[in-house]
């Protein structure tokens, strides 16, 4: 027999764990289903045990900094705490019981299993049925792409998750894959003593950001001993004795012990089901409108609506998913300023979109680049200081459509900017404003004059502009 149930939440990753519990906590009759972890990838596999290992690593490097500024240091890297922190303090040592709890005291009932979708409104779950009166929410997340690169499925390759999990560190590997998970990674081990090398198939790193991000970043990490290859793919993978071969479209072949393997994310959309629906995927993700809305009945959030793997994303659009289900107004889902971290040293932050989205979508750009090594802060800072702020400005209506941060705390200057580009503040109202003084955010003024010198020196179809 079915269960009669308001709402069924398919995957309980951060957002569907949020909108689950808040709509039990509402009332409402909710079960929530997970076939692996409550939290999903953020809290075991993703974004807290890679920053604490990125803490970790950080913290070595500033040490190593202190000679020449403020002293001699002996640096001699541990692996054992930060494994051990991770087990104990980000992951539970991977047991989510915590978070089930969680769910289930605020009156959610919960099943452990795969949710395939039966119907309308039909969902099936550990030998359970379930009619859901209100509707259906889809947070079914995404998994590691990995690319049909012959031999590779032989090979005891690493996705994030094994690299999180690690307890010893190998003495060498190889990183497919320059976007930001490979390199916050591949800095991680190199600053823990491991050989590492970087592969990406584009002709930069952070090939989604922009340019000047990934071509500062190769040299930097290049600086710390990480070989960078870009512009090559990998043809073939095979086993080398106890190592791992890689070989390159050039012939190069670079062999290590491990091979970590991160080249993107794919939606988790096959046998769920989605062909008893009306929802529509579209270039591998589901299609939401601007209520999260799939079809009729059924909501989708999260990384499988391919606006960003991001947990903020998840947890913004779990938001407004809640609100619609219960029937309460709220605001639809506004994309122009989504902010997103690239927690190499330095921080790559980023809001809206590029220089080469903005000219793609017919706007007439302007952009100005501020140099943050050369700013009062950057000097002061002296060592671990490189990095700059370039904004990305609509010359026709004068808001920032786009924004990038690289600094030792490129992350939090972008607070600000997010909030300029989501407000749309004319760009006039940013060059009158107070920064204070001596700050890394005040780079922000570097650029700000920078884009006016452009604006008055240039059409404005014309490119960029630097202050130094």
């Amino acid at each position: 027999m079915a269960e009669k149930v308001d709402v069924v939440v398919v995957g309980m990753g951060p957002g569907g764990e949020d909108v689950a519990g808040n709509l039990a906590a509402a009332g409402l009759r909710v079960v929530g289903i997970e076939r692996a972890l409550v939290g999903g990838e953020c809290p075991y596999w993703g974004c807290v045990p890679s920053k604490m290992m990125i803490r970790a690593a950080n913290l070595l490097t500033d040490a190593r900094r202190v000679s020449g500024v403020a002293g001699v240091a002996d640096v001699r890297p541990d692996w054992a705490p930060i494994a051990r922190r991770i087990r104990q303090e980000a992951t539970d040592n991977w047991d989510d019981k915590v978070a089930v709890d969680r769910f289930v005291n605020k009156g959610g009932e919960f099943v452990r299993g795969t949710g395939r979708l039966l119907g309308p409104g039909r969902v099936a779950a550990d030998g359970r049925e379930f009619v859901a009166n209100r509707g259906i929410v889809l947070n079914v997340g995404t998994s590691a792409v990995v690319p049909p690169i012959p031999g590779l499925a032989d090979v005891p390759y690493w996705t994030n998750r094994q690299a999180v999990a690690v307890e010893k560190l190998p003495h060498s590997l190889i990183v497919l894959g320059g976007g930001a998970i490979g390199l916050e990674l591949a800095q991680v081990f190199a600053r823990f003593g491991v050989q590492v090398s970087v592969i990406e198939a584009m002709p930069r790193l952070l090939p989604m950001e922009e340019p000047e991000a990934g071509t500062l970043l190769a040299r930097i990490l290049e600086s710390e001993g990480i070989e960078v290859r870009t512009g090559l793919r990998a043809v073939a993978v095979e086993t080398q004795g106890a190592e791992i071969a890689v070989t390159l479209e050039s012939s190069d072949r670079l062999v290590a012990e491990r091979l970590l393997v991160a080249v993107g994310r794919r939606a988790n959309l096959a046998d769920i089901g989605l062909e008893q629906t009306g929802v529509i995927v579209e270039k591998g993700f589901i299609k939401v409108d601007e209520h999260m809305r799939a079809s009729s009945g059924i909501w989708a959030i999260g990384d499988a609506t391919g606006h960003g793997a991001f947990t903020h994303v998840s947890m913004y659009q779990s938001r407004i998913a809640t609100a619609d289900i219960l029937g309460q107004a709220h605001a639809p889902a506004d994309y122009r300023a989504l902010p997103r971290v690239t927690f190499t040293d330095p921080e790559v932050g980023a809001a809206g979109i590029t220089e080469r989205e903005a000219r793609e979508q017919g706007i007439a750009v302007r952009t100005g680049i501020g140099d943050q090594a050369s700013s009062a802060r950057g000097w002061i800072h002296k060592v671990g200081n490189q990095g700059f702020i370039k904004l990305v400005e609509d010359a026709d209506r004068g808001v920032l459509v786009g924004a990038t941060a690289m600094s030792p705390v490129g992350g939090e200057i972008l607070s600000m900017l997010t909030l300029a580009i989501h407000a749309e503040v004319p760009t006039t109202e940013l060059r009158n404003m107070i920064y204070a003084y001596p700050t890394f955010h005040r780079g922000i003024e570097d650029a700000l004059a920078a884009l006016e010198h452009s604006r008055k020196a240039i059409p404005k179809q014309a490119a960029t502009t630097r202050v130094a």
